[in-house]
């Protein structure tokens, strides 16, 4: 049923939004999302244009239908859910202590805790080790408060990103206090997965490698299950996620057990 008040959204917030319907949905006619964003079908086709190269939705006669799930650059990923995902960045590094150990995987959202970790100048010895390379170049600036230790490894270019063959020895070789991972689905019977298998082995290293392991999702992840399994969910210590999981996706999550973080 659409919704009988319609909120008047800025552009991006309404094909972000967009977005997570057709996820959601599968499948969404123009007309029914004219109706639920109060714009014209005219609107629509154009938002559907932007999302369809962006994201990967496939536009079809009279609606569209989800995207088949396909890696996205980091650069076309950190303009979705922008500001949900700085607020995680901020609710993550709000963890952080002076004197710890933090591993902080690759991807935007973690790439947020990088820069909220800059912000907060009180932090004094912490050591970050990561395999992002927009991860390290984000905590740069935070350098003699912080210790950046970048994995060694071969490049990835879609994320930027080091992963196999000496990311996994050094991790073998650590041990940390806190360890801050991205993902693209978490599910309570698929767990928390990834699209590609080189960084999924590196994030289950970093699981093992850590005192405590925080899957940081936005909430378009929740309820998703790609390729490459990372972890069962009772592997995970916390997942913290933002305001658009859905309300039965967080609710299936606590009911099995999982400590959820949701941030406003």
């Amino acid at each position: 049923m659409l919704n009988e008040e319609v909120e008047v959204l800025p552009v991006t917030v309404r094909r972000e939004r967009m977005l997570q319907v057709i996820a959601e949905r599968e499948f969404v006619r123009v007309a029914d999302l004219a109706g639920l964003f109060g714009t014209s079908e005219v609107t629509v086709r154009t938002d559907l244009a932007v999302l369809e190269a962006e994201h990967g939705v496939r536009r079809v006669r009279g609606g569209a239908l989800a995207p088949s799930f396909v890696e996205t650059s980091f650069e076309v990923a950190s303009g979705h859910l922008a500001e949900e995902k700085a607020r995680l960045g901020e609710r993550a590094a709000a963890m952080v202590t002076p004197g710890m150990s933090v591993l902080l995987d690759v991807g935007t959202t973690t790439t947020a805790i990088a820069r909220a970790l800059v912000a907060r100048t009180e932090l004094e010895g912490v050591t970050v080790v990561t395999n992002g390379l927009m991860v390290a170049l984000e905590l740069e600036k935070a350098l003699g408060r912080i210790t950046v230790v970048v994995l060694g490894g071969t490049l990835r270019r879609l994320q930027h990103s080091l992963v196999d063959p000496w990311a996994s020895f050094v991790l073998g070789r650590l041990h940390a206090d806190l360890a801050f991972l991205g993902c693209n689905g978490v599910d309570v019977d698929g767990g928390v997965t990834n699209l590609n298998l080189p960084e999924a082995e590196i994030k289950a290293r970093m699981i093992a490698a850590a005192e405590r392991a925080v899957v940081v999702a936005d909430g378009s992840k929740l309820g998703q299950v790609h390729l490459a399994k990372v972890a069962g969910i009772e592997e995970i210590s916390t997942v913290l996620t933002g305001p658009s999981a859905p309300a039965a996706e967080v609710e299936r999550l606590r009911s099995s057990g999982v400590d959820v973080v949701q941030v406003e």
